[in-house]
């Protein structure tokens, strides 16, 4: 458990080599300090695809944390703009890393991450690992997949069925480190207590649906339970892959300001009815 002035948080990952890889790929990180949660699949010969995403994780959760130091010393950073600035910077680290080593120049990785300010996160992703939020009953997908197939499907050039047959599915259109550029997605919302954040790779989401994502989350008794037994669905339903996923809970909101003498305490729940899910607003 994850505790601070603004925010309260229960946090659990598991990352697993899965049933036909020699090595893992994944990685994942985060600062508790800093409410900031990551997680990457690298790809890349040899070594490289867990160089990439070790490196990944590293350089967006130090740059995330410089940038708050920063704020003590000039106007505030908005968590949004801290966040799209360490992306950038865990970019050019892979990017650098593959320049300098012809070992690792075919290196990348996905990346999906989360950070919060109070009870509002900004969710940010590249390639096709995944963020879902899970509230009363409900799973979400956050983010959109950065992968030619999941492309097409948005651009009504195929279908969902055409593309689950196809040996094209696990092509990415964006990753960190292949480019000196890199574009992100980034998303944002206001989250209640008791809402749940998923940040997975696709070693999970290529088996795991929300409606499976959803029966571990609410049939375990607590997160890191839950994470397990995400795993072992992705596991008995095939494992071709690395798997890997981080829980992030908000268990309470705490009021910014206290009200003042004969004021009347506010509820601090938003007046949206409990039982609907309100998308993440797409930020870029």
């Amino acid at each position: 458990m994850i505790e601070s002035r603004e925010v309260s948080l229960e946090f659990a990952a598991i990352t697993d080599i899965g049933c036909s890889r020699s090595n893992n790929e994944d990685s994942y990180g985060y600062d508790g300090n800093q409410h900031i949660y990551a997680v990457c699949d690298g790809m890349g010969g040899s070594a490289a695809g867990e160089v990439a995403s070790g490196l990944a994780v590293r350089t967006l959760i130090e740059s995330f944390a410089a940038a708050a130091r920063r704020n003590t010393v000039g106007e505030p950073i908005p968590v949004a703009n801290r966040l799209l600035q360490a992306i950038f910077d865990a970019n050019q680290a892979v990017r650098q890393a593959g320049i300098q080593n012809p070992e690792f120049r075919s290196m990348g990785t996905t990346l999906v991450c989360a950070c919060f300010d109070g009870d509002n996160a900004v969710i940010g992703n590249v390639g096709d690992s995944r963020a879902y939020l899970i509230r009363n009953g409900n799973c979400q997908q956050i983010t959109q997949d950065h992968s030619l197939l999941a492309e097409a499907i948005r651009n009504g050039e195929i279908t969902p069925e055409t593309a689950a047959a196809s040996n094209l599915q696990f092509v990415i259109t964006r990753a960190i480190g292949v480019e000196d550029t890199v574009d992100p997605d980034l998303f944002a919302s206001q989250l209640r207590p008791g809402d749940t954040l998923l940040l997975a790779t696709d070693g999970l989401t290529r088996y795991a649906q929300q409606k499976e994502i959803l029966a571990a989350i609410e049939g375990s008794a607590d997160l890191t339970a839950a994470c397990q037994s995400l795993v072992d669905f992705a596991k008995r339903s095939g494992g071709a892959d690395n798997i890997t996923c981080v829980l992030v809970r908000l268990l309470k909101k705490q009021a910014d300001v206290a009200p003042t003498e004969g004021e009347p305490v506010q509820d601090a729940q938003s007046d949206t009815p409990p039982d609907e899910m309100e998308a993440f607003t797409p930020m870029i």
